[in-house]
């Protein structure tokens, strides 16, 4: 049987040092499992000198393969330059759902109220991030003006997942967009909302405007809650609800693109923080979220051992920092790599240990 291929998408500073980290946990050596590792170099050198084409080649083998892992990556300023490869990567695989999951780190101090995962399921296209912009006039009457879409498809497929991950994971649908703003163009979302609760009525469904959902977040009283936003709420609000865990750096993002059903056909997975050019060098970041998004390509491995190192992966991470074993932003004194080899070493433990106990 041939190993599974995984596209690796290298990065920029801190973010490929961290990708390092997350491809020693995933060694076969580790989770006894065999991968095959498609390195592309997506470092802003490599696509300045590419002209993005390494962008587009590392999309189109994503799309045979259906599973990708990447590191953060520098976005340059200049709207003349490379500009963003996540943006380009998300249009070129179809991506359509970026899925974010605060989850309580054990021994680490949750906002008061806060137990149960709260997740945040985002548009990956579409929205502000897609706009037109422009400018007309001089001086003080200088206007700016921006036109942005929202397609149904979307809206659906943001729908769809949101349901479906609620049902499996026993979550209320919570919050939704601004509509009574923009009953036409946010509306469209809205009216996805509903009709997929229609098609899942066991599904508790509490829709909120998506300022009262920011301020409701600050009185939860614990529930498993799935949160569906649009493209640049979802941005600012997964932050939020990743810091209300401890530390965005605590979990893992994974961007989903479907098939005609909805079934994913495609997932790439990464750490939701960017490069932190002020930590390069230092090894004192926090591999966490990068070594979660190993944990959790595994899981769209259609094989039980994939299954088993995945489940390893996530118990060992979370056990760590259980057993204080914790980075500087979570008080801890543990270096990167320190964090990781202890990551490594329960891995093992728990990999021998459940294939001595048997199925």
């Amino acid at each position: 049987m041939s190993k599974p291929s995984i596209v690796v998408m290298q990065g920029d500073q801190t973010g490929q040092e961290l990708l390092d980290e997350a491809l020693r946990v995933l060694d076969p050596a580790v989770i006894r499992y065999d991968l095959n590792f498609e390195t592309f170099d997506l470092s802003l050198e490599h696509r300045r000198k590419t002209k993005n084409d390494v962008v587009r080649e590392a999309a189109a083998r994503l799309r045979e393969t259906g599973l990708g892992i990447k590191a953060a990556t520098i976005t340059p300023g200049d709207p003349d330059d490379v500009g963003s490869p996540n943006a380009l990567l998300r249009e070129l695989i179809d991506g359509q759902v970026i899925l974010r999951t605060g989850r309580r780190i054990p021994s680490v101090m949750p906002l008061a109220g806060v137990h149960a995962p709260i997740a945040v399921v985002r548009m990956a296209v579409d929205g502000a991030y897609n706009a037109k912009e422009w400018r007309e006039g001089e001086g003080l009457d200088e206007m700016a003006y921006k036109t942005q879409k929202l397609s149904r498809r979307t809206c659906r497929a943001v729908a769809e997942f949101t349901f479906r991950y609620a049902q499996r994971n026993k979550a209320i649908v919570f919050g939704g967009p601004k509509y009574t703003v923009s009953p036409v163009y946010e509306g469209m979302f809205k009216e996805e909302l509903d009709a997929a609760s229609q098609r899942y009525p066991d599904v508790t469904y509490n829709p909120q405007l998506i300022d009262a959902t920011y301020a409701l977040l600050l009185e939860t009283s614990g529930e498993a809650l799935v949160i569906p936003t649009q493209n640049r709420d979802g941005d600012s609000m997964s932050d939020l609800v990743l810091k209300m865990f401890g530390t965005i750096a605590g979990a893992e993002s994974i961007i989903f693109s479907f098939d005609e059903d909805f079934e994913v056909k495609v997932a790439l997975t990464e750490a939701p923080h960017g490069t932190a050019p002020s930590l390069q060098g230092k090894n004192i970041a926090n591999p966490m979220a990068m070594i979660l998004a190993g944990a959790a390509i595994l899981r769209y491995v259609k094989d039980d051992r994939a299954t088993k190192a995945s489940r390893a992966i996530y118990e060992s991470t979370l056990e760590a920092v259980y057993d204080g074993i914790r980075t500087p932003d979570l008080a801890g004194q543990a270096t990167t790599s320190e964090f990781t080899n202890e990551v490594i070493h329960r891995v093992k433990g728990k990999l021998e240990v459940w294939e001595a106990l048997g199925d």
